[in-house]
């Protein structure tokens, strides 16, 4: 041990304070994204009451794991194809996820939806977006830069979220840095991100704001954010209540500090578990007291050194600038690879024998999840970025970059069949007693518990090798 490092941060000194000045002056709102805006939504009452359940029952999807893994999402509700790459009007992701009821976006085009007008916000709750439909390479969104170079997607003010299989890749910068994240969840609560990319925000790659509850993000690939401000994950920011999170089977690669940011008032159940932290500048993982004390649990991940890394980098540090409380740190099974501080002497502080909370899986070894995740993480089919991620991870190559990169080229693909418009291959369909002539995808064709839809969408991830 080389016992602690200071560290300056002035992030989250005025923070507060900013953000309730901003909420009480809607209506000067310059248009930010994702922080710092009021807008109509899911009151505090409301989040407070879905708080007090995990959701349905039945998981979002087979292996959903984690504290968002009862997200209802658009089960029940509406098949909406998704046919066109522009930004708006019929047939377009906007009009999917602007839609009221439960609904699921499903995808009959692949390439790049870039917003070319303020990106949606997905604020009408009980939606699924399920980018495993999407042929060929899939789908990518991004904005157009300027001013409506923000958050691609914004989970706000709403409940009951399911985004799977989808890549952000922000290759334009906005004129605000502030509200540039790839992905955003605000003040709401059940929700699962599951096997998403992101690349090159300004801000984080994937950032939790105000109350949220009932949070997954799992199975994703978070990798090379912008300096000055390259971070990877900031779970928590500006929060009042307690919250359910988890964080579980992802690899952040090529970021500074924020690998995972976690500060969370007390009585929250925080898990962090089987991931892949990678190439940290000046710190991995950083927990946080300014709002009281943060309790996480830090189980069987990877903490791994790469060209960035020098000896003063931290994998583990407990911050305490504005402490209002100590913190309580569950440490079980990480793998610390190469020369850096694993884990400060004040954060040993206050390290505990037991999860404050109970945890929501049985964590994999460390090296077990480390092959996990370079296998099976981020969007499928994978991209040539998050195939450099997996090698430079793998071989202990890359650097932290200073700009954004070019997506890369999508090869030309053609949808399945689908004549009755149910989300469904067709093929599959008269394969596995469905009816392939009449729209049933709620269904249980096969009495195994499971809709027909589920069923098909697990067939997808199969022939992905999921």
């Amino acid at each position: 041990m080389h016992g602690d490092v200071t560290v300056k941060r002035q992030d989250y000194l005025p923070k507060l304070l900013l953000a309730v000045a901003a909420l009480s002056a809607c209506s000067a709102s310059n248009g930010r994204d994702g922080k710092h805006e009021n807008s109509k939504g899911l009151s505090k009452e409301a989040l407070d009451e879905l708080s007090q359940s995990k959701g349905d029952a039945q998981l979002a999807f087979p292996g959903a794991v984690g504290y968002g893994a009862h997200a209802r999402g658009g089960r029940g509700g509406k098949i909406m194809p998704v046919t066109t790459l522009g930004d708006d009007g019929p047939g377009s992701l906007r009009a999917c996820v602007e839609a009221q009821g439960p609904r699921v976006c499903v995808f009959r085009v692949s390439g790049v939806i870039r917003f070319t007008k303020r990106p949606p916000r997905i604020t009408n709750p009980y939606l699924t977006i399920a980018g495993q439909t999407a042929p060929g390479d899939g789908i990518t969104l991004a904005h157009s830069g300027g001013a409506v170079g923000l958050t691609p997607l914004l989970i706000k003010n709403t409940h009951d979220i399911v985004v799977r299989n989808i890549r952000v890749r922000a290759d334009l910068s906005g004129t605000e840095r502030g509200s540039e994240d790839s992905f955003t969840i605000e003040n709401s609560a059940r929700v699962i991100l599951d096997h998403v990319s992101s690349s090159w925000a300004r801000d984080e790659l994937v950032n939790g704001y105000a109350d949220n509850d009932w949070i997954t993000i799992s199975n994703s690939i978070f990798a090379y954010g912008i300096p000055k401000h390259d971070k990877c994950a900031l779970l928590a920011s500006d929060p009042t209540n307690a919250q359910h999170f988890s964080f579980v089977g992802n690899i952040c690669a090529h970021n500074g500090d924020r690998n995972p940011d976690i500060n969370f008032p007390p009585g929250s159940c925080v898990e962090v578990l089987n991931n892949v932290f990678y190439n940290a500048q000046s710190e991995f993982a950083e927990i946080w007291e300014s709002y009281g004390g943060t309790p996480v649990s830090i189980a069987g991940n990877v903490f791994k050194a790469g060209p960035n890394t020098s000896p003063s980098t931290v994998g583990v540090v407990r911050q305490s600038i504005g402490s209002k409380g100590p913190g309580a740190i569950y440490l079980n099974d990480n793998l610390f690879d190469g020369n850096f501080v694993q884990v400060t002497t004040s954060a040993q502080g206050i390290s505990r024998p037991s999860p404050t909370c109970p945890l929501t899986i049985t964590p994999l070894n460390a090296q077990v999840a480390y092959a996990s995740a370079l296998a099976r993480s981020g969007t499928w089919p994978r991209d040539a970025i998050d195939a450099q991620v997996v090698s430079d991870v793998r071989n202990r190559t890359g650097r932290i970059v200073k700009a954004p990169g070019i997506i890369p080229a999508f090869a030309i693909a053609t949808a399945y069949p689908d004549s009755d418009d149910d989300g469904m291959d067709d093929r599959w369909e008269k394969a596995n007693g469905t009816n392939a002539a009449a729209y049933d995808p709620w269904e249980d064709a096969d009495g195994n518990g499971l809709n027909n839809f589920d069923s098909f969408i697990e067939y997808l991830n199969k022939e992905r090798g999921l």
